[in-house]
């Protein structure tokens, strides 16, 4: 159970830079959108901010929600294994 806890962290761990630079770009790219005042920014403005959102939101599920969520059910399946097996027989 210990090893599960241990490479969730290590996953995290790896993966929250590559995240962050994707939400990053993606923000800086839409800022010319955001102060745009000109011609068609009426149309503009709001397609940009549900795109943003959208991706600080799976920014937090990858980051946060996905990894407990593996470590809960891994821990889940490790306690039924234990709690079915046959008596004097550990996995």
């Amino acid at each position: 159970m210990q090893d599960v806890r241990e490479a969730v962290v290590q996953a995290g761990l790896k993966r929250i830079r590559p995240t962050l630079m994707t939400i990053s770009t993606t923000i800086f790219g839409l800022m010319p959108i955001f102060w745009a005042t000109g011609r068609g920014s009426d149309v503009m403005k709001p397609m940009a901010i549900p795109s943003v959102g959208g991706m600080v939101v799976s920014v937090l599920v990858t980051i946060f929600i996905a990894p407990c969520l593996f470590c809960a059910v891994e821990e889940w399946k490790w306690k039924r294994a234990q709690r079915l097996a046959p008596k004097g027989v550990t996995t």
